[in-house]
């Protein structure tokens, strides 16, 4: 973390360092977004989302191991056992329940509800890290109330896009009607039991996003580190499907339709790349940086969601979006305070231990010369 607050405020030369966590993290939420509208339509056509799951993380295994064993044979740490026991849990909470609880919460809800109380993420996050003392919160410091009225307001346009629709916004009409529901297999909207399932699915990421800070520090190779999790997560989700889908086996057979193409897309881009790509943001500046961007997911879901399955904008989801940018805003420039005071005492604590060793130094040179 001290490297990269060096890489922010430390001159134009490592300008572009500035930005590389940040552009990954918006990478991770297209790709999630893209993830979110492929899987509504693939479950609205009746795919079972144990199997989405087991497909999901057999198809990222398939692409990170090869990479993992090209990249990083020969700087691979030791696996010990406690090492595996940490990745296994990571993945059990953070893959197979975080994702099982998040598609059967999107079976009852709409893509954009459930991609909306996914916001809840950094909030979550933040109180972790905190009871776990892995961030601070100095409530008398510009910077913390700044954490808390950032996540604050990046929730409440969540809610604002939720819960306050407005007048119609007709911005342009789509030629495009993805949302071809199966009516034998679509079910009927429960936002109630969708709602406590994807803050269930919240809960279980957070708690990953503070796993994976311990574990990139014992085990620093994020290609192995996902291939492995991934693997992982296959066993798991295909354990609990054999026992939730155990009476109707063709749930297992897909066919040349979004339902594979879910599934391929899920695994390669949502799975193989951005969890790659987090275990290294997650490496760089902690659990609670990469949490930041998940509202970039809201409003990347509402614009695809209008294009590909001609859904209208609302005023209320246009107010939201501009909340939500603003609370992203104030959480990002209270970080980067943060790092700005934690270089600054470095360097201070540098200078004074230079000082230190140069007057010793002088100190041995006069009594050597007398």
């Amino acid at each position: 973390m001290v490297e990269f607050g060096n890489c922010c405020f430390g001159g134009s030369s490592s300008f572009h360092e500035i930005w590389k966590p940040s552009l990954a993290m918006i990478l991770v939420q297209i790709c999630f977004a893209g993830m979110n509208i492929l899987s509504k339509i693939a479950l609205d056509q009746g795919m079972s989302h144990f199997v989405l799951v087991v497909y999901r993380h057999l198809i990222a295994t398939i692409v990170t191991a090869p990479l993992a064993y090209i990249l990083e044979r020969k700087t691979r740490p030791k696996l010990t056992i406690r090492i595996f026991c940490e990745i296994f849990i990571s993945s059990l909470v953070g893959i197979t329940l975080n994702q099982n609880f998040y598609y059967t919460g999107l079976n009852y809800t709409t893509a954009t509800f459930s991609t909306a109380l996914l916001n809840l993420v950094p909030a979550v996050t933040f109180l972790m890290a905190i009871v776990f003392r892995m961030e601070s919160l100095n409530i008398r410091s510009l910077a913390g109330q700044a954490k808390i009225v950032g996540t604050l307001i990046c929730v409440g346009g969540a809610m604002t896009m939720t819960l306050y629709k407005g007048i119609k916004l007709q911005l342009w009409s789509s030629p495009f009607h993805l949302n071809q529901h199966n009516e034998s297999t679509h079910k009927t909207e429960d936002l109630t039991k969708g709602s406590l399932l994807v803050l269930m699915s919240c809960i279980s990421f957070s708690a990953w996003n503070i796993l994976q800070t311990s574990i990139t520090k014992k085990y620093p190779v994020q290609y192995s580190s996902t291939a492995l999790m991934c693997f992982l997560a296959t066993i798991q989700s295909a354990i609990i499907t054999l026992i939730f889908e155990r009476d109707h086996y063709e749930v297992w057979v897909l066919g040349w339709n979004v339902q594979l193409l879910a599934a391929i897309y899920s695994g390669v881009v949502a799975s193989a790349i951005s969890f790659c790509l987090m275990t290294w943001c997650i490496e760089k500046m902690g659990p609670v940086f990469t949490t930041m961007f998940w509202p970039l997911v809201l409003i990347i879901v509402a614009l695809l969601g209008s294009i590909l399955l001609d859904e209208k904008f609302y005023l209320g989801s246009v107010i939201g979006a501009v909340q939500i940018v603003i609370g992203l805003y104030i959480m990002l420039w209270s970080k980067s305070k943060e790092m700005e005071k934690i270089v600054k005492t470095t360097s201070t604590l540098s200078f004074i231990s230079n000082n230190k060793e140069s007057n010793s130094a002088e100190q041995k040179e006069e009594l050597m010369t007398n």
